[in-house]
C-alpha cells in the first residue's frame, strides 16, 4: 500500500510503500489512535526503514493500493 503523509508547515510530504499485510483499516486505526493520544506514529517500510510522525504535525494521509504499472501497449 503507498501512502502519503502530508505535514504541517513543510512544503515536503512523506512517501511511504507499506508492506501488503498493512491493510487500509489497520493503517486508519493506528493515525486515529496516535491523534487521539497525541502521540508518535512509526510507521515501518517494505524496506525496514521506520519513521516517526508526531500526531499533531499531521495535515493530512492519502493511502492507494499499489498499483502494477504495465508496459507497453497492450490495453
Amino acid at each position: 500500500m503507498d501512502i502519503r503523509i502530508g505535514i504541517v508547515q513543510s512544503m515536503k510530504e512523506l512517501e511511504l510503500d507499506l508492506p501488503d499485510t498493512d491493510t487500509a483499516e489497520s493503517v486508519q486505526a493506528q493515525f486515529a489512535n496516535a491523534v487521539k493520544q497525541d502521540e508518535v506514529l512509526w510507521l515501518t517500510d517494505r524496506k525496514g526503514r521506520t519513521v516517526g510522525i508526531p500526531a499533531a504535525r499531521i495535515a493530512y494521509v492519502e493511502m492507494a493500493k499499489k498499483v502494477e504499472r504495465s508496459v507497453g501497449f497492450g490495453v
